[in-house]
């Protein structure tokens, strides 16, 4: 079978299908949890496709926000999609965010501190970038309970391919619990931290609807699927196919959970 790939991450528009349009919906219960003041600067650290820089756009009447991400493929997207004069975007690693000290009101992460290689850095800048008692926060997926999208394809996938159990995000981050995510922002030296779940639906059209996101290579379960060769993924593809449970009309209803975290600047 095949051996482990890196993560992808260059392309917006299959990104979005995947885990982008959930996203949206997470960051609008993650911006009502934080009740940030109207009139405040936003900083959005590893922006993506600009899922929560939109939602801030729309939710938090902020004065601007700036998106920073090491992809200059999603920068682009974002820049393309958001098309806002309170909004920028640039290139930039979460761990040397390119920021001077004291520039934001409020610094957030959506999916994305699992993925830097030294998160507790990434949580200190974040911390560094906003003003004395500014919010730093972040959401992650919970990857090992209520991220059904991923749990049914990763379980279908270890049916099918016994080296796929290690690519499986339960496994790969345990940071993405409540305690451990606590404990991050704890050591980063924020006050008051505190986690929350935050749930949504994530309802599919048809298997289609569902399958064909993994078919666009963004990320670690469709950078697996796309490793494969060609029948090796339609095994996948059937095995999967024959454990996603259907409504009667042929959708698919699945919830998704991720984790929120948040803390205050000293």
């Amino acid at each position: 079978m095949a051996t482990i790939p890196n993560d992808t991450w260059s392309a917006g528009d299959r990104y979005e299908p995947y885990v982008g349009r959930w996203s949206r919906r997470v960051a609008v219960q993650l911006l009502h949890w934080l009740g940030v003041p109207a009139g405040g600067a936003w900083l959005d650290v590893g922006c993506g496709t600009g899922a929560l820089a939109a939602a801030i756009l729309e939710h938090a009447q902020p004065r601007e926000v700036v998106g920073v991400d090491p992809s200059p493929y999603f920068v682009s997207y974002a820049q393309q999609r958001l098309n806002d004069p309170r909004a920028s975007f640039r290139v930039g690693d979460a761990q040397a965010l390119p920021l001077a000290d004291g520039s934001f009101d409020a610094a957030a992460a959506a999916l994305v501190l699992n993925f830097v290689p030294d998160p507790a850095r990434a949580v200190a800048e974040m911390a560094r970038t906003v003003k004395p008692r500014g919010t730093v926060a972040a959401y992650v997926w919970d990857y090992a309970g209520r991220m059904d999208l991923m749990r049914r394809f990763w379980a279908a996938a270890a049916d099918t391919d016994p080296a796929a159990v290690a690519l499986d995000e339960a496994r790969r981050f345990p940071m993405c619990r409540p305690d451990a995510l606590a404990a991050l922002f704890a050591g980063a030296g924020l006050q008051g931290v505190e986690t929350t779940a935050l749930d949504i639906e994530t309802p599919f059209r048809d298997f289609d609807d569902y399958w064909q996101p993994f078919l666009g290579g963004q990320g670690p379960a469709p950078s697996y699927a796309m490793s494969l060769s060609e029948g090796e993924r339609e095994r996948l593809r059937e095995r999967l196919s024959a454990i996603v449970p259907r409504e009667a009309d042929g959708s698919i209803a699945m919830a998704a959970r991720a984790w929120g975290v948040r803390g205050i600047a000293r």
